[in-house]
């Protein structure tokens, strides 16, 4: 794989509502992408995949590396293998 085809591991951040439920949960979304658009739509995709109906996607960053805790450093390892990862978690909203 040539440099220019490395892409920083994305980390996108909000909250999603599974099909039918009222409480959301936050949710960490961990991926590989060339740019910021394709994220998203990669990142709602997944989340569609997994059965949620619905997202608020906050924010948006690249990660300056591995996570020191889990469940983000296992996270990270299956996006860095072109993997999806979706991390969630209670929203206290």
């Amino acid at each position: 794989m040539e440099e220019q085809d490395i892409h920083p591991v994305s980390i996108i951040v909000g909250r999603a509502w599974r099909e039918g439920s009222k409480k959301p949960e936050g949710v960490h979304i961990l991926l590989m992408a060339p740019d910021e658009d394709t994220a998203v739509r990669m990142a709602l995709e997944a989340l569609s995949e997994e059965g949620y109906a619905e997202a608020e996607l906050d924010q948006i960053g690249e990660m300056q590396g591995p996570p020191d805790e889990e469940p983000h450093q296992s996270a990270w390892q299956g996006a860095t293998e072109g993997e999806i990862a979706i991390v969630t978690f209670d929203d206290e909203e």
